[in-house]
């Protein structure tokens, strides 16, 4: 049986919920448009701040959007002057809708996918050698309480001639388990020799845990 399904939104409704909160019978396609929008112009201009996820909820004439970044004092910047002038551009990509911008720290961003992933590729872009960063990636997930963590990674690794898959694992991933946390997050680095994909699952726990 082939493994295609998303773990991430074969949990939503269970353990994870969606980054878009709002629902439009009318304005669904224009709502979705301007949704691209902003996370695009976020995640092209404030890369270096480790993005994990932008929530974005919507009221009449409002619209909240919230970065969960690892290093949110990029986004603020000096005395909140960055937010305002986010604000004030994705007011203008909604159409003139008021657009309430707040930035949230990730508390362990060596149990994010994105985060970790994005990290990864940073390293590879320094030429720093990739078994080394996702030996590392590793090390830091289980040593922040993770459960389990597998990355995958494709490409003309080290600059090989011909593009290879390699895999690295340690502890649980129960994929078919519903209630088991799962984070995951496909990243991409951009070297001299082409596009090096990334894919990051991590288990932080499962549902019956965070009851107790």
């Amino acid at each position: 049986m082939g493994q295609k399904v998303n773990p991430v939104s074969y949990r939503i409704g269970i353990v994870k919920t969606w980054d878009s909160l709002w629902y439009s019978e009318k304005d669904y396609v224009n709502y979705l448009i301007e949704d691209f929008k902003i996370r695009n112009y976020i995640m092209k201009n404030y890369s270096k701040a480790f993005i994990a996820k932008i929530e974005i909820s919507r009221f009449p004439q409002l619209v909240n959007v919230t970065i969960n970044s690892s290093k949110p004092g990029i986004i603020i910047g000096k005395k909140g002057s960055e937010i305002e002038n986010i604000s004030k551009i994705l007011e203008k990509l909604t159409n003139g809708k008021k657009v309430s911008v707040s930035v949230r720290e990730i508390k362990n961003p060596e149990l994010d996918a994105s985060v970790t992933g994005q990290d990864i590729a940073r390293q590879i872009e320094r030429r720093i050698s990739y078994k080394k960063a996702i030996k590392q990636a590793i090390r830091n997930a289980m040593k922040s309480g993770g459960k389990g963590i597998k990355i995958r990674i494709s490409g003309r690794l080290n600059g090989a001639e011909i593009a290879r898959t390699e895999e690295f694992k340690e502890g649980r991933l129960p994929l078919s388990t519903v209630s088991a946390d799962i984070d995951y997050k496909i990243s991409e680095s951009y070297t001299e020799m082409g596009v090096i994909g990334i894919k990051v699952w991590i288990y932080k726990e499962a549902l019956d845990a965070r009851r107790k």
